[in-house]
């Protein structure tokens, strides 16, 4: 039967079957629904309409309103341009399940005059009542959605929180029924076993990827398709397995939340980790793990640490300088920022410049950066010093005990190599030899498993090759342990190794700067609880570096008998350095003259000296250098010796006074014995002649 609301203006023109599921796996097994929807163009043709358009370029796309629907665009467009007389679908739901499209639609139909037709009657956009029911069909549809998926989320959170919902399995796990277990490839588990020994040996996850790099190991990945292939290590990958409980043998979800975000090319979906405290759940102990929980969490809070910021000290860099994102502004509360100066940019200082460059505050205290690391060393040492022996035996025991990773690393990889290169053998050994076209294909794939097994051979004869560090015994440890400043400061003692024990024993310094007494104040917060202050002198700048002051009083007495040519080659053969640990040449004792207003050595115009050297005062005398040197070492003439190894130095003054007279007739009277006995002087022997 023909409805009134059909006119034949709506049979001139074309109606448009819109045929829509909502997802992909509908589209492939819900049949039933799609074949149904094809057969109302067999109510299209009994209501009169010769001419239907079937529109299915929609079929596996959501009607929410998130997705671009192409089918519905262009229906929308053909009822604008007044080409169809009706739109049909089998529920009124197909078209739309969101307020805009929907109205957008009825109000497009009202204004061209165009029915909606679907399996229970016919409506009439122009009509007040059939406007009033689409428009309650709309809302209706739309909420029912919502209910739909409130109630499928609700069961789902639900699922989740008992810890039995598993979508997918991370590598190193597969899906067992409603729980996770372990990959039955052991290649698999003792890859992200090391990833995690390496993150806590090295301290960082960069550290262990250099390391896997610098050795060329591979890890394992997840594939899209759910199986496990080997990749070059990257950064993101080291991270995803460290900071997943899982791993720890731990259930969680709602880790994420997704935001939608809309700009001119659509809507982009955005993921956003969430803190833990929001997650939707977190079991413990759910299934087994690859590390215990609590080993997880040291991991984690280790790792995440390393991000420099207000509460995090970052990760230890190659610096010298020990308290590098340690340090803290009794001030203003803000961290010591750090520069290295001098000429090999050695030189640590720290300064309070955080609000001079944020906000251009003021800067509030600066110092040098050697000093205080030298307190820190001293303070370190002295709380490390009596467990250092059992430390070093400890040590030396489990590197004993510690198997070579790379070594068990590169013979799982050949093992599997191996593997490979027998089946591609196999497969190819399988195959028809009159069909060239796969067995051509099969020996490729055979030969490049072959090279690949005897690259791993090749890696692992090489690894061999090389010869191990020798391990120390306990006997020489303990004598190394017992003087740990001679371990600290040698040359190949690692500084991110020294920065390391430094936050594992201290939590944080307060630093700051008593301007009356001169001096830099630290406060020591150690780990355990205690505090101690430390307060150290403020040198000026360079200071550190400067000359020693015994040699530039050397050089203001060589000065009145030597050049500046011969006092550097003086100072140079009693081993003396410069400040920067450089040997002395004629520049530099002129710079250092000059610096300390030091006046040059000239001779005197009437070549009458007035400071002589031993030779020169032993001919003025006319006595023998050994007898006046004797008599200056004991006392009985005024002279001076500024170096051990170096010239001694007498006023020509007091060589004319009675005593060194005195001391030349004794020399000329016993002309045997350089100088002779004093006249005054007593025997502690007693006379034998």
């Amino acid at each position: 039967m023909i409805s009134d609301k059909v006119r034949p203006h709506h049979l001139e023109r074309k109606a448009i079957l819109y045929v829509r599921q909502s997802s992909a796996h509908q589209v492939l097994h819900n049949r039933e629904s799609g074949a149904l929807q094809y057969a109302m163009r067999d109510r299209l043709t009994a209501l009169g309409w010769s001419e239907i358009e079937v529109i299915d370029d929609d079929l596996g796309r959501s009607a929410a309103g998130g997705v671009q629907r192409a089918g519905f665009e262009r229906m929308v467009a053909e009822v604008c341009l007044g080409k169809v007389g009706a739109v049909c679908a089998r529920e009124v739901s197909r078209f739309a399940r969101n307020s805009r499209d929907w109205q957008q639609l009825i109000e497009m139909c009202r204004v061209v005059d165009t029915v909606l037709v679907d399996q229970e009657t016919i409506y009439a956009p122009r009509h007040g009542n059939d406007r009033l029911l689409l428009g309650l069909k709309g809302s209706l549809n739309e909420y029912e959605l919502d209910l739909l998926r409130q109630r499928s989320l609700s069961a789902r959170y639900e699922k989740a929180r008992r810890g039995e919902l598993v979508v997918a399995a991370p590598v190193g796990f597969v899906k067992a029924g409603d729980r996770y277990e372990k990959d039955p490839d052991r290649r698999v588990q003792e890859a992200i076993k090391l990833v995690f020994d390496k993150v806590e040996e090295l301290g960082s996850a960069r550290q262990a990827l250099c390391w896997l790099h610098e050795y060329n190991l591979d890890l394992p990945v997840k594939q899209s398709n759910g199986d496990t292939a080997w990749r070059r290590p990257s950064y993101s990958a080291i991270h995803r397995i460290i900071e997943n409980p899982v791993y720890g043998g731990a259930y969680a979800y709602g880790k994420t939340a997704v935001a939608a975000g809309y700009s001119a090319e659509g809507v982009s979906v955005k993921i956003r980790r969430k803190a833990r405290s929001e997650w939707l759940t977190l079991k413990l102990n759910t299934h087994e793990g690859y590390v215990s929980w609590e080993r997880f969490e040291a991991i984690r809070a280790m790792v995440s640490s390393n991000v420099p910021t207000g509460r995090h000290h970052g990760a230890p860099k190659h610096g010298d300088a020990l308290l590098a994102g340690v340090i803290r502004c009794k001030r203003c509360g803000r961290k010591l920022t750090l520069r290295y100066s001098g000429m090999k940019h050695h030189i640590p200082r720290y300064s309070c410049s955080r609000a001079w460059m944020d906000n251009g505050g003021p800067h509030c205290i600066g110092f040098g950066g050697l000093r205080v690391d030298d307190a820190i060393e001293e303070a370190l040492l002295g709380v490390v010093g009596p467990g250092a022996i059992a430390a070093a035996i400890a040590a030396t025991n489990g590197a004993r005990k510690r198997r070579d990773q790379v070594r068990d690393a590169l013979s799982r990889d050949l093992e599997a190599a191996r593997y490979a290169a027998d089946r591609a053998f196999r497969q190819y050994d399988a195959a028809d030899p009159a069909n060239r076209l796969v067995t051509s294909e099969l020996e490729a794939r055979w030969n490049r498993a072959l090279a690949h097994a005897a690259e791993v051979e090749g890696r692992i004869a090489m690894h061999d090759a090389a010869k191990p560090a020798p391990i120390a015994d306990p006997a020489s440890l303990g004598v190394l342990a017992s003087n740990l400043k001679t371990v600290w400061d040698a040359p190949t003692t690692d500084a991110r190794l020294k920065k390391r024990v430094v936050r594992t024993l201290i939590h944080e310094v307060v630093a700051d700067i008593d301007d009356a007494a001169s001096e830099i104040v630290l406060i020591v917060h150690w780990l355990g609880g205690a505090h101690s202050e430390l307060r150290l002198p403020k040198r000026r700048r360079g200071q550190r570096n400067s000359t020693s002051a015994d040699i530039i009083q050397a050089v203001r007495q060589l000065v009145l008998i030597a050049s500046d040519d011969l006092i550097a080659g003086l100072l140079n053969r009693n081993g003396l350095k410069t400040g920067n640990g450089n040997r002395w040449t004629r520049e530099r004792v002129t710079s250092i003259r000059s610096n300390y207003h030091i006046p040059v050595f000239k001779p005197a115009e009437d070549e009458i000296e007035p400071w002589l050297n031993l030779g020169n005062a032993a001919k003025l005398l006319k006595i023998a250098p050994k007898t006046l040197r004797l008599a200056a070492e004991a006392g009985e003439i005024e002279a001076v010796h500024p170096l051990s190894d170096g010239p001694w130095i007498f006023a020509r003054t007091s060589l004319i006074t009675a005593s060194a007279q005195s001391i030349a007739e004794r020399a000329r009277q016993n002309p045997r014995y350089p100088t002779g006995s004093h006249p005054n002087q007593q025997s502690l022997f007693s006379s034998t002649t």
